[in-house]
Order: structure tokens, then C-alpha cells, then sequence
């Protein structure tokens, strides 16, 4: 697992729950160090560790942990970036489902070796979508519904969602778009905002 997604992790329980439930987190997965750095590569078994004993010290189950994870990935301040490069993916939320199937190589073009899972977006009819996802850890799909219900939020659609459980060896996750412009969403512009 690239250091970038186990450091995403790192970063979401510390900014979440504070630095000392990361440590005890961190502990109980057996971490030799105290955090991940973001460009190298760990085995898949130490992420795997470090949701469970998240899930363990929070006392949730690991599916509620993950959405967490994806909220977070979009919504908190830490990672605007993540939020600005996520919403190019389109004016409108169908724009943005459409989108996903080229965010691996679009994170590739950043950094060359990351690995994330693919994407297949079924539109089964108008306004109701399956997203297949090839999963890169077990529960991957959980962190996909918690990003795209910000990024829902963030477009200012309503969206019914739900992890749909697996189709073959891929997550899937379903979609339901209730209203297309449901609020007014949160502000985007192309350009950086000046500091």
C-alpha cells in the first residue's frame, strides 16, 4: 500500500480523535514508528491492522470507520486540495460520477506509483448508478460512499446511497440521484483563492 493512502489514514484519525488515540491506534496495530511516511510502500496487512485496531479503539465497525475515511478525504480543510482536484472532475454531479473511471491515472500522472482501485460507473437507468470498484483493501467501497457523499454535499445534489456489496470480485456501491441541483452546493472557481 503507497504511503500516501496509509498516511491519508494516519492523518484522518489524528485530525478526527486527536494525536493520543492515534498513538494508542498506532500501538495496537503493532506500528514499529510512530507514522507513515507518505512515499513509500508498506504491506497491504499494515493498513488492513491499522483499520481494525482504529475500529477496535473506536469502538465502530470497520464499514462506519471507512465512510468516515472518504468523508474526510473531501470535507476537512487539511485537504482542499484533494477537494479542488476532485471537483475538475465536472460541472455537475453526473459529471463527477462519470469522472471517476479516470481518477487512477489521474493520481498516477501525480505521483507514478500510486495505486488505487479502478472505477466502472453502470448508469442501470435515468438518475440510478452502480460504481464498481476493484478493491484495494477489504471495505474499500465504504470509503468511496463516504467521499462521494461529500462530494454530493459539495455539488449540491441529493443522493440516496449505499454500499450494494460485490458484483464478481468488485465493490459495488449504488446511486441514487434524487435532485441534480437540490442546494446551492459549496462555492468552486477555477482559480486558486488568494490568501
Amino acid at each position: 500500500m503507497h504511503g500516501l493512502i496509509n498516511r491519508s489514514l494516519q492523518s484522518f484519525l489524528t485530525d478526527t480523535y486527536g494525536p493520543s488515540v492515534w498513538q494508542a491506534i498506532a500501538k495496537a496495530a503493532g506500528l514499529k514508528t510512530t507514522g507513515f511516511e507518505a512515499l513509500l510502500i508498506y504491506e497491504d496487512a499494515i493498513t488492513d491492522a491499522v483499520i481494525d485496531a482504529a475500529a477496535k479503539q473506536l469502538n465502530r465497525p470497520r464499514e462506519t470507520v471507512l465512510e468516515d475515511l472518504g468523508t474526510y478525504l473531501v470535507s476537512h480543510q487539511n485537504l482542499e486540495g484533494l477537494r479542488r482536484l476532485l471537483r475538475f472532475g465536472g460541472v455537475t454531479f453526473v459529471d463527477f460520477l462519470h469522472s471517476m473511471e479516470d481518477l487512477p491515472e489521474h493520481g498516477r500522472l501525480g505521483v507514478p506509483n500510486l495505486d488505487l482501485p479502478d472505477f466502472h460507473l453502470v448508469e442501470e437507468a435515468p438518475g440510478t448508478f452502480t460504481l464498481e470498484i476493484t478493491p484495494l483493501i477489504a471495505g474499500v467501497g465504504h470509503v468511496i460512499v463516504g467521499l462521494l457523499r461529500a462530494m454530493a454535499d459539495d455539488y449540491g445534489a441529493l443522493v440516496l446511497l449505499d454500499h450494494a456489496g460485490l458484483r464478481g470480485a468488485r465493490e459495488c456501491v449504488s446511486v441514487l440521484l434524487l435532485d441534480q441541483a437540490h442546494s446551492s452546493g459549496r462555492s468552486f472557481d477555477l482559480s486558486m483563492p488568494e490568501v
